[in-house]
């Protein structure tokens, strides 16, 4: 008892009015040059940003817009190390040498329980956010998915903590990373859908998909590129399939595979003679990923062998002969 009553004693002496003046303008002077410092890099940020919106090539865009993303990340690691510097300071130049060690027990003891039940939540933000851009989960300029909770649009700033995020109707949303359970990058910045359509006249067929394009909802938040012919193949006599390609916005996809293909069968019905010999299907059109699915089941084929020693060459026999010698 008569320990706790000196640690209790020597902290209302250590944090007393006269102690906490000194700690207070440090911290408003921590705050003058953090602010000051953010504004900066605010603005190489910015800089940062029109320079990957002007670039042609995608690599580029993806290395600037990386940048970009740690650029705004190191406004707040500069800001706690500006207020952890300033209560260093505050603590070495109002506390005497002997002191420092009679408090610094007490402090600690009462740092830990605050950091503990208070600054938790706060901590394990940190863990997720800092976990998140070590892995390159996503970065500024993004357009992401968030599974839970269900947040869509455009990442508009990343900190240790949290993610902001522009939605798709012009929302702005705040997410915590520790939330974040799961997340669908569209790096590119839109989706492909393909549409096929069977027909029995392929210059009716281009009229029927200019007609269809006239008639969809564009826009950089809907169909951002219209539908363009991407390959035509004969299957049979007067029976060829035509697959036209669309670019949409993530989550406006019901704008090809529901509203594109309703069109065309309106269109379609009001000819003589109808063009479409089946209602069209519609599908996601992504070269990589077609290559990769391709990849995947052309290995998953193959027969499984047993490594037959008598195929190998006479080097390697040689080799193998040394190896053993060794042994």
């Amino acid at each position: 008892m008569q320990g706790i009553y000196n640690t209790i004693n020597s902290l209302q002496v250590t944090l007393n009015m006269h102690s906490f003046g000194p700690l207070i303008v440090l911290l408003i002077v921590a705050f003058i040059i953090g602010k000051v410092m953010s504004a900066m890099l605010y603005a190489v940020s910015r800089f940062v940003s029109r320079r990957a919106d002007a670039s042609g090539s995608q690599s580029t865009v993806t290395t600037l817009r990386r940048i970009e993303t740690w650029i705004i990340l190191s406004i707040a690691i500069v800001q706690v190390l500006l207020a952890l510097g300033a209560v260093y300071i505050w603590w070495n130049t109002t506390h005497d040498e002997g002191g420092k060690s009679s408090t610094l027990i007490g402090v600690s003891a009462i740092a830990v329980i605050l950091l503990g039940g208070i600054t938790g939540p706060l901590l394990r933000d940190i863990a997720f956010g800092a976990s998140m851009m070590a892995e390159h989960w996503y970065g500024v300029g993004d357009l992401i998915s968030i599974d839970f909770p269900k947040v869509q649009g455009v990442v508009e700033s990343v900190s240790l903590r949290s993610t902001r995020i522009r939605g798709m109707n012009g929302e702005t949303h705040w997410v915590a990373n520790s939330s974040i359970q799961g997340v669908s990058v569209t790096r590119r910045g839109l989706v492909w859908i393909a549409v096929d359509i069977f027909v029995n006249d392929i210059a009716k067929a281009d009229i029927l998909i200019e007609q269809t394009n006239q008639l969809l909802p564009t826009g950089s938040t809907l169909v951002a590129e219209k539908l363009a012919i991407k390959n035509i193949e004969q299957k049979a006599d007067n029976i060829w399939r035509v697959t036209a390609v669309a670019g949409v916005a993530p989550g406006r996809e019901w704008t090809v595979q529901d509203t594109a293909i309703a069109v065309m069968k309106k269109l379609d019905e009001t000819n003589k003679k109808p063009v479409l010999l089946v209602d069209p299907v519609s599908h996601f059109d992504d070269h990589e990923a077609e290559t990769q699915i391709r990849r995947a089941l052309k290995n998953a084929r193959k027969p499984y062998q047993k490594f037959n020693y008598a195929k190998l060459t006479p080097n390697q026999l040689a080799n193998k002969a040394k190896k053993q010698n060794k042994k």
